[in-house]
This record gives structure tokens, C-alpha cells and sequence, in this order.
């Protein structure tokens, strides 16, 4: 015989029929019928070119070949099947998020406890990028996404439509006052001013731009420093008013220029359609679109 290892299927009637010296309970707990059981065991008789059980009416037996062989494919197979109730364990109880940065920081760390609370036995992971992820490739079970929510393979929730408006800080209004209009902004600091947003702001507002008009200033990488900027008085930012509610309910942000401008990129929650039953899947589902219901209702 080559060094290639017999067929699995042959090997696993062994196993079984090894361990309980019986055929007919074998192709039970294979669910197998009793003849497949007895196929498998002679073809891997005839691939060794070894018997490996005596045959006597009704009890089977082992060989001497079978006794010696058995202890090492029972073992094997008790070993694999350790292994994989300990990923399934390991699996079932920790729930991989992935989400850029700014939804991170702006609205699910200060609310993943909750949730942590009501799944005392779940251990989550969040895992920040601002690229799309590979559900398989990354080990990410779900996602919170910006997008049109059409992702091959996925299913998605809209969670949000993204309203964007450019705020700035109560002193930074203060000192550029008035401020009335949307043309009022083409002549003050705006952060990131290259920023698509600004762009789909402006003409939404009826203002023709081109990237980058506008007074030098800062362009920064996330949504957290633009807004944390627009706080310091640094200028305006174009940010999503829904993840800075604290902030302009606390005064520290103002919207001087009212506006319902709806980006394209909505917010959405998204998973593998063949993992959308998983238990860890639903319950943060379940979860998340209720916050966020809730939220819509305050």
C-alpha cells in the first residue's frame, strides 16, 4: 500500500464498529445502514490486504491486525472530536464586530456594555477598520457598515439613513457671526475640506463647489477628530448629527445652518446569509436595531 491514507469513509465504519463490536450499532450512530457499514470495513480490509474483524453470526470480533490498529484511529477520532467541540465552544461564545473607527468610538463603545449585560456568557471582540472585511478571510461575524446595503453573500438592516450637516463650536460661531446660509461656509475654515461629503452638502444646498475651495484647513482622517476639532473652535466640520447628540445637547456643538441632507452611504448591520441563524448573530441583531429604534423614538 502508497502512503496515502485509506478513505475516510471506510476508516470511520472502523471506528465505530471498533469501538462497539457491533455492526448494527455502528450504522446507528453512523446513520448508515448495517450492509454500508459492512462495505466500508471490506473495502478497508481489502486496501490493507488485512482482515480486521472475525465474523461469527451476529458478534464480530477483532483481529489480531484489527486489535492493533483500533486503539490508534478510536484515539485519532476522539481527539478530532474534542477539537471540534472546543472551536464550536470557542466559536459559539465569542462574537467578533467589525466597524470603522468612528462608529466605534462615537456610538457602540458606549453602548456595547448594555449588551454585554444581557449576554453575560458572550465575549465580544470589536474589531475597528474602515475597509470592508471578509467574513471568512477576517473571522468577523457581523458588520456595521456605511453603503448602499447590497454586499454579495451578506444580508444587512438598515439601521439609519446618514444625515449630514456641518457643526462647529458655539465660540467658533460666535467669533463669524452671522451665519445664515449655506454660502456663508464657502468663506470660512472647513475641516477635511476635500471630503465627498462636503461636496454632496453643498450641492444638495444648491451650491456649485470645486474640492478644496475655501480657506487652509486641517484635513483630519475620522469623523472623531473632525468633530473633537470642531469642538476646539478649529472650524466647521461635516459630520452625522445622530452620533454627536451628547455633544449638541450638551452645547459643545451647534448646527447654525439647518439643513436635511441624506448621504447615500447609510448605516447598515451586516452578516453572512448562511450565519444568519447563528444564536450570537440574532441576539446583537436583535439588539442593535432596538437601540436604535429606541434612540429614533427619544
Amino acid at each position: 500500500m502508497t502512503g496515502l491514507l485509506p478513505p475516510l469513509a471506510a476508516v470511520r465504519a472502523f471506528e465505530a464498529a471498533a469501538r462497539l463490536l457491533n455492526f448494527t450499532e455502528a450504522a446507528q450512530a453512523l446513520g448508515m445502514s448495517q450492509a454500508a457499514v459492512s462495505y466500508q470495513i471490506k473495502t478497508l480490509e481489502e486496501r490493507l490486504g488485512v482482515p480486521l474483524f472475525h465474523r461469527t453470526g451476529r458478534r464480530v470480533e477483532l483481529t489480531s491486525q484489527g486489535q492493533a490498529l483500533a486503539p490508534v484511529i478510536i484515539r485519532a477520532f476522539d481527539e478530532m472530536r474534542t477539537g471540534f467541540a472546543n472551536l464550536r465552544a470557542d466559536t459559539a461564545s465569542v462574537l467578533t464586530i467589525s466597524c470603522t473607527q468612528s462608529f466605534a468610538h462615537l456610538w457602540l463603545a458606549p453602548r456595547i456594555g448594555q449588551f454585554q449585560m444581557l449576554q453575560p456568557d458572550l465575549a465580544v471582540r470589536i474589531h475597528t477598520s474602515d475597509q470592508l472585511v471578509d467574513f471568512a478571510r477576517d473571522q468577523i461575524d457581523v458588520a456595521i457598515r456605511g453603503g448602499g446595503g447590497s454586499w454579495p453573500g451578506s444580508d444587512a438592516e438598515l439601521l439609519i439613513r446618514n444625515r449630514v450637516a456641518p457643526l462647529c463650536s458655539p465660540d467658533f460661531l460666535a467669533r463669524h457671526s452671522p451665519i445664515e446660509t449655506a454660502a456663508d461656509l464657502l468663506a470660512l475654515p472647513r475641516l477635511s475640506p476635500n471630503d465627498a461629503w462636503w461636496e454632496a452638502w453643498f450641492k444638495a444646498m444648491g451650491i456649485a463647489t470645486e474640492a478644496g475651495e475655501g480657506p487652509p484647513a486641517l484635513a483630519l482622517d475620522s469623523q472623531v477628530l473632525e468633530g473633537r476639532a470642531a469642538m476646539a473652535g478649529q472650524g466647521f466640520a461635516i459630520l452625522t448629527p445622530w452620533f454627536w447628540r451628547r455633544e449638541i445637547e450638551a452645547g459643545l456643538l451647534v448646527e447654525p445652518v439647518p439643513s436635511n441632507v441624506t448621504e447615500i452611504m447609510n448605516y447598515w448591520v451586516a452578516y453572512p446569509h448562511a450565519n444568519r441563524n447563528l444564536p450570537r448573530i440574532k441576539q446583537f441583531r436583535d439588539w442593535i436595531r432596538g437601540e436604535f429604534a429606541r434612540e429614533r423614538d427619544d
